[in-house]
C-alpha cells in the first residue's frame, strides 16, 4: 500500500512517516520545498532511505496532483500551525490551510483516494463543556483556527458531495521530540536548558489536553486502518488537562527548580482569541479503534527532555527569541 504524506518533513509528520516505514508501508513523503534541498526533519531520519521524496508546495496544484499519482491513501499533514503568526499573516493560512486542502481533496478525488485530512483542536475554541466531544461546536477565535474550521468542512462536503473517503483526524495538543520552539514545551525546555532563570511565557492559566507524538502518530494508523472511520471527525486526545502554569513548574522540578516564571506582554493572545480551556473527549476513536494513550505526561516529558539534552537537537532552536 503506497500512502502519501503531505508535512512529512514537520513535527507530526515525520513522526508519522518514520511509523508507517516500520510498519512496512510504502511512503511518498511530500516535504516543503526550499532552495537548500533540505527535508526538514527527515534530514536526520534512519528511514528516509526508505522513503520517497517528492518537494513540493501544497498550495500548488499540478504539484499535488503529481505526489498524489499511484497513491492507495493520503494523510494530509502540511499546514501552517503557528496561532500568533496568523495574526500576522492570515492571507498565508487561507492559501496554505484551506487552498491546500482543497488541491489535496481534488487530487483525491480523481482516483477516490482515501483521505485522512489533519484538523486541530483549536477549532473548538475555549471548551463549552468539557470534555470537548466530536460534537461541540467550533468558535474561530484565531485565523489559524478559521482557517482549520474551513479546511475541514471542505473536506465533509467532499465526502457528502463526491462519496470521497475522507477522515478528519484531529489531534489535540501534541508534544515531544522535534516540536516547533513556538509552541510551549520547547520553548520552557530550551530556556531551562539554556540556563535561563527567568522563563518567559504568555498566559499561564490555560488549560490544555497534552498528547506525545509517538501516541498521536499511532493514533493516525489506527485510523487509517479502520475503514469504520471513514466519513467520520474523530479526536485524538487523553481525557486530561494541565495548566499552562502547573507544566511550567513540573518542567521546572524536573529540569532546574530555582527557575522562576515571568508573564511576558508579547506572548499573550488577544484576550478574546484566547483558549481558555481543552480537554478532549477520546471514546470515539477508543470505540471505533481500540486506540487509547500509551504514555503518561510524565512518561511523554521525561522522553521529551531526554531528545532536548542532545546538544545537536537544542543547537537548533533559539531560545532567546520569541517564536511567532
Amino acid at each position: 500500500m503506497k500512502i502519501l504524506v503531505t508535512g512529512a518533513d514537520g513535527f507530526i509528520g515525520s513522526h508519522l512517516a518514520e511509523l508507517l516505514v516500520s510498519k512496512g508501508y510504502d511512503v511518498r513523503a511530500f516535504v516543503c520545498y526550499n532552495s537548500f534541498n533540505t527535508w526538514g526533519w527527515l534530514d536526520d531520519s534512519p528511514h528516509v532511505k526508505n522513503m520517497e521524496i517528492i518537494a513540493g508546495d501544497v498550495r500548488d496544484p499540478n504539484g499535488v496532483r503529481v505526489a498524489a499519482a499511484g497513491c492507495d491513501i493520503i494523510m494530509h499533514l502540511a499546514a501552517l500551525i503557528a496561532i500568533p503568526f496568523s495574526y500576522v499573516a492570515p492571507d498565508a493560512y487561507i492559501d496554505t490551510n484551506i487552498k491546500g486542502t482543497v488541491n489535496i481533496l481534488q487530487a483525491a478525488r480523481e482516483r477516490n483516494t482515501r483521505v485522512l485530512i489533519t484538523s486541530t483542536s483549536e477549532v473548538y475554541g475555549t471548551a463549552k463543556y468539557v470534555p470537548i466531544d466530536e460534537d461541540h461546536p467550533y468558535q474561530g477565535q484565531s485565523p489559524y483556527s478559521a482557517s482549520k474550521i474551513g479546511a475541514d468542512r471542505l473536506a465533509e462536503s467532499f465526502y457528502r458531495s463526491f462519496d470521497l473517503p475522507v477522515t478528519i483526524v484531529r489531534p489535540f495538543n501534541t508534544y515531544g521530540p522535534r516540536q516547533s520552539a513556538r509552541a510551549v514545551i520547547p520553548t520552557i525546555i530550551t530556556q531551562l536548558l539554556n540556563r535561563e532563570t527567568q522563563i518567559k511565557l504568555g498566559n499561564l492559566h490555560p488549560t490544555r489536553d497534552l498528547n506525545f507524538v509517538k501516541d498521536v502518530a499511532a493514533a493516525f494508523l489506527a485510523i487509517m486502518q479502520n475503514d469504520i472511520c471513514i466519513g467520520e471527525e474523530i479526536n485524538i486526545a487523553t481525557n486530561n488537562e494541565i495548566s499552562i502554569e502547573n507544566l511550567a513548574k513540573e518542567l521546572i522540578a524536573q529540569i532546574n527548580p530555582d527557575a522562576e516564571i515571568i508573564c511576558e506582554n508579547q506572548r499573550l493572545r488577544p484576550e478574546k482569541s484566547e483558549v481558555e480551556r481543552l480537554m478532549g473527549s477520546n471514546e470515539k476513536i477508543k470505540r471505533l479503534t481500540g486506540w487509547e494513550p500509551k504514555y503518561s505526561l510524565s512518561q511523554g516529558l521525561a522522553e521529551t527532555i531526554k531528545w532536548f539534552r542532545d546538544e545537536k537537537n537544542i543547537s537548533r532552536y533559539k531560545s532567546g527569541i520569541y517564536n511567532l
